[in-house]
């Protein structure tokens, strides 16, 4: 999922914008589709082009006619980009199709809803299109750039513009880095009209447009707080032949921790297009993510368990998955930590790789030999404790009378561990 915007700061290099980014760590990103994304925007005064939902053929079709409109684009939606250059197994090519002609707007629909569709970004086999939207076809004159998300120097949120749009950000940082501009937003007074002008000023709106857009930048700083945004970013903001501002395209990112607050955002999570494995995963508080190899990681901390991946892969092992367990673990996560593990077929043996600041070691270790026990392990098990309890840690690995390889650190566990795959 695509939390790929960078803070843009005018005098840093664009390999050092990355550093000031502020995200938050998620137990899981919050996926929407893009026409509630619309919606949201829609619903805090923000200019987007008229659309329809549809899960039928004929429901598309009825949209397009209720539209009215010159021009109709219709989207097929999924979570996964390149979306226009897809193919379906229905045989029709592109997600995304222009057309003056509601009846085809039928057509089209009849050949996306139910099929999958293969973008560069999804599984082999694509994705089962459920929804389609129907909105109105808007010419654009001119695409800018604009984005509100959170930034650590400033400790509060920046305007980020560029009158380059409709193209990847990071292409005009790096190619003309003149040409974005940045603002720092006081959270208590929220984005100043002088501010507002400014931006729209910087992106080239002109006349009654400047004023226009200024308004919509407002509106959308109004929605970045109201739905507990981390990011919302609009590429393009475009200006119509007809004198409109119009947030052609947006993606919107959230805090996590904002859940108990924002049901009804949460509530229209889509799930459909995530792995199985990290959902559930998600429902125990582990950040997991699959890879290609044999050799499971079972980790602490998000940098000591791309360190475990690495030096799994400088051994000549390959690891199966990238695993972080967090700080305020419980036994019962270990032991569905484990589940999660084995389930996975590939996997030949188990690193575990525990630096026990916040985690007490004698938690994971009676974890582990639960799991161990009650899910009949089958496979070798290398396990590297370090920390606080660690002594009591090891004594209840040993006493258990379980086939659990020590290793004193983690050079040693991982070459344990691929040497166990070996045997």
């Amino acid at each position: 999922h695509d939390s790929h915007l960078l803070t843009l700061v005018h005098s840093l290099p664009l390999s050092l914008f990355l550093s000031q980014c502020s995200w938050l760590s998620p137990r899981r990103w919050l996926n929407l589709q893009e026409y509630q994304s619309k919606k949201l925007m829609q619903e805090s005064g923000v200019a987007v082009q008229r659309f329809y939902v549809a899960d039928t053929a004929s429901e598309a079709l009825e949209a397009a006619k209720k539209l009215n409109a010159k021009e109709i684009v219709l989207k097929a939606q999924i979570l996964a980009g390149g979306r226009g250059k897809g193919v379906f197994n229905s045989g029709l090519k592109g997600g995304v199709h222009l057309t003056k002609d509601p009846v085809v707007v039928g057509e089209l629909a009849s050949k996306m809803l139910g099929f999958n569709l293969i973008t560069k970004q999804t599984p082999k086999d694509g994705v089962k299109v459920k929804t389609v939207m129907v909105a109105e076809a808007l010419d654009i004159s001119r695409e800018t750039y604009f984005a509100i998300l959170m930034d650590r120097v400033s400790n509060g949120p920046v305007m980020v513009g560029s009158p380059q749009g409709g193209m990847d950000i990071e292409e005009v940082a790096a190619s003309t880095p003149e040409l974005i501009f940045k603002e720092a937003i006081d959270i208590f007074e929220g984005v100043r009209d002088d501010q507002a002008l400014r931006m729209a000023a910087n992106l080239g709106f002109k006349g009654p447009l400047q004023r226009q857009a200024a308004d919509q930048i407002k509106r959308l700083y109004d929605l970045f707080l109201k739905v507990d945004a981390t990011q919302v970013e609009v590429n393009p903001l475009g200006e119509t032949p007809e004198g409109q501002v119009v947030c052609f395209d947006a993606k919107i990112n959230f805090d996590d921790n904002a859940e108990f607050r924002q049901k009804a955002v949460f509530a229209m999570d889509d799930m459909t297009e995530s792995d199985p494995t990290e959902m559930e995963a998600a429902k125990w508080d582990l950040k997991y993510i699959g890879l290609d190899g044999n050799i499971a990681c079972f980790v602490n901390g998000a940098g000591l368990a791309m360190a475990t991946c690495d030096i799994i892969d400088l051994h000549g092992g390959k690891p199966a998955n990238f695993l972080d367990l967090g700080g305020g673990v419980k036994e019962r996560q270990v032991y569905e930590a484990f589940k999660l593990l084995t389930a996975d077929p590939k996997v030949e043996a188990i690193l575990v790789n525990i630096f026990g600041g916040i985690v007490n070691c004698a938690i994971i270790a009676n974890g582990i030999t639960k799991a161990c026990r009650e899910l009949e392990l089958k496979v070798p098990l290398v396990v590297r404790l370090e920390g606080t309890n660690v002594h009591e840690a090891k004594r209840i690995l040993t006493e258990s009378g379980l086939p659990i390889t020590a290793a004193d650190n983690l050079d040693d566990a991982a070459k344990k561990a691929v040497a166990a795959i070996r045997k």
